[in-house]
């Protein structure tokens, strides 16, 4: 009896361990799976990106036109070659063609040179630009992308991170206030959204820059920028606050009313009509029964956001 009572008690010992292996089990494997499906939609977003900016290869047909127009009057202004005969102009002009298609491999298939466009994507081998050029003068597409992307990243990442936590704070406490005067509200104003940020970055550049000169009107820092690290940063804050709240107020409306539709379809569940009926507090309430069988969701969204 003593031994079977010591295995019995010895068994709640190793539950949770198993428990959490479990746990973290799933939730690596609910990581990898969203990750592998989240890497094949950006080559399938890419690849049709590519397929819609070459139109299938139409663009393929302009370029020709265009080659065959800057050979024709390279060849036609040549001094060297004004005294051809006809004919001879003619083939020179076919074999400068030619090899410029060749160079730009538009002597293959479409949908092979559409695979090697995807890779090209994928690394940033993107070429050269025509009429951009970065602060260092380069013309390489990805040396002027890999420039501007910091800033990008700061000024998005920040709006939509703000965007994100703000939005779910204001639609968890709206979806506890159903049918209240702030959520009438934010219910009326959700068509703002469809206004993009910039619209309303104008009119913020107009009133807080112009007329108040209370913030500036862009740029990342002051001119010439601060010495110091922490007022380097400051100055940094200062510029991003129009950008940030214009994003803000043109998504924060629409974003607030999914979220809280969202947490109300949970909310009117059976168990977490019991959970109320037995007088569990509110913030319990939304943490153990409706956050937490909302999580993956959240989370998804939260991945995407980054």
């Amino acid at each position: 009896m003593t031994e079977s009572a010591a295995t019995f008690d010895s068994v709640p010992a190793e539950t949770p361990s198993r428990g959490n292996s479990s746990t973290l089990a799933r939730v690596g494997k609910y990581t990898l799976v969203r990750g592998v499906t989240l890497f094949i939609t950006v080559i399938i977003g890419v690849y049709l990106t590519v397929l819609i900016a070459n139109m299938g290869g139409y663009v393929d047909n302009i370029r020709r036109g265009e080659i065959r127009e800057q050979v024709s009057i390279q060849v036609m202004n040549d001094p060297a070659l004004r005294n051809l005969a006809g004919d001879e102009k003619r083939k020179l002009i076919e074999e400068r063609i030619i090899l410029a298609e060749k160079r730009l491999g538009l002597d293959q298939p479409f949908l092979i040179r559409s695979f090697r466009f995807l890779r090209n994507a994928l690394t940033l081998q993107l070429g050269r630009a025509q009429f951009m050029s970065s602060d260092s003068g380069s013309r390489q597409v990805r040396l002027i992308i890999l420039e501007r992307l910091p800033s990008t990243l700061l000024l998005f990442g920040t709006s939509n991170l703000l965007l994100f936590f703000v939005s779910l704070f204001i639609a968890l406490g709206l979806s506890r206030r159903y049918g209240s005067f702030m959520d009438r509200v934010f219910v009326a104003l959700s068509p703002t959204s469809a206004a993009p940020g910039w619209f309303y970055g104008i009119f913020f550049i107009l009133i807080f820059s112009a007329l108040l000169h209370w913030l500036p009107f862009g740029g990342m820092v002051d001119a010439p920028p601060p010495k110091t690290p922490v007022a380097y940063a400051l100055s940094v804050g200062k510029h991003l606050i129009l950008p940030v709240v214009a994003i803000l107020v043109s998504a924060i409306f629409i974003s607030v009313y999914s979220w809280r539709t969202f947490f109300l379809i949970y909310s009117s569940e059976d168990y977490v009509e019991m959970a109320r009926a037995k007088g569990l507090p509110d913030r319990m309430v939304e943490r153990r029964y409706i956050l937490r069988p909302t999580l993956p969701t959240i989370i998804t969204s939260f991945a995407l956001t980054l």
